[in-house]
C-alpha cells in the first residue's frame, strides 16, 4: 500500500529535514534469496526500486520479501515519516474492509431500487480540486484531509 500512498501523493519522501535528499543508486542490481544485495541501506530502512521486472515498488529492507532478478535500474533510499506508515497501515485496514468490488460501500450508485426497495447512499467522492471525481468511495477521498499535507503537485 505504501507505494499506490507514495505514487499518489506524487512524494517518495527522498528529502532529508535540511532538504538535501537521501541517496540515489542506478546501475545494475541483484536481488537473491529475497533479499536487495546492497550494503548502502540500513536494515529496517525503505527504499524505493525502479526499472525492476518483478519488484517495482517501496519497499523496507532487511524483510526478505523480494522475487530473486538482476535487473539495471535505480534504487532510491527514502525517509517516510512515522505519519506516513500509520496511515498507510489505516488504509489497509480500510481497503481490507471497504475496497472489495463486492462491497456494499463500494457501490458508484447514490440510489438504487428494486422490488419495492429504495436506497439512498451518500456521495462519497470528493471534488475536482481534491483530484478525486469518482462517485464511488475510495481510499483517496475517505482519506483526501490526512494526505493532503503530503501531497506534491
Amino acid at each position: 500500500m505504501l507505494t499506490e500512498i507514495c505514487q499518489y501523493l506524487k512524494n517518495w519522501f527522498n528529502r532529508k529535514p535540511d532538504g538535501s535528499e537521501y541517496p540515489k543508486y542506478y546501475g545494475e542490481f541483484e536481488i537473491a534469496d529475497g533479499e536487495l544485495v546492497t550494503d548502502q541501506l540500513a536494515v529496517g530502512q525503505y527504499y524505493r526500486i525502479m526499472g525492476s521486472l518483478f519488484n517495482d515498488g517501496v519497499h523496507r529492507y532487511g524483510e526478505g520479501n523480494l522475487a530473486d532478478e538482476t535487473f539495471d535500474g535505480a534504487i532510491w533510499s527514502m525517509g517516510v515519516p512515522a505519519e506516513i506508515l500509520k496511515l498507510a497501515d489505516d488504509v489497509t485496514a480500510w481497503q481490507k474492509e471497504y475496497g472489495t468490488v463486492e462491497s456494499a460501500n463500494m457501490s458508484p450508485y447514490a440510489s438504487e431500487s428494486f422490488g419495492g426497495y429504495s436506497y439512498t447512499k451518500a456521495s462519497g467522492g470528493g471534488s475536482a480540486s481534491s483530484g478525486v471525481t469518482s462517485s464511488a468511495t475510495t481510499w483517496q477521498s475517505v482519506f483526501y484531509a490526512r494526505l493532503a499535507p503530503w501531497r506534491k503537485i
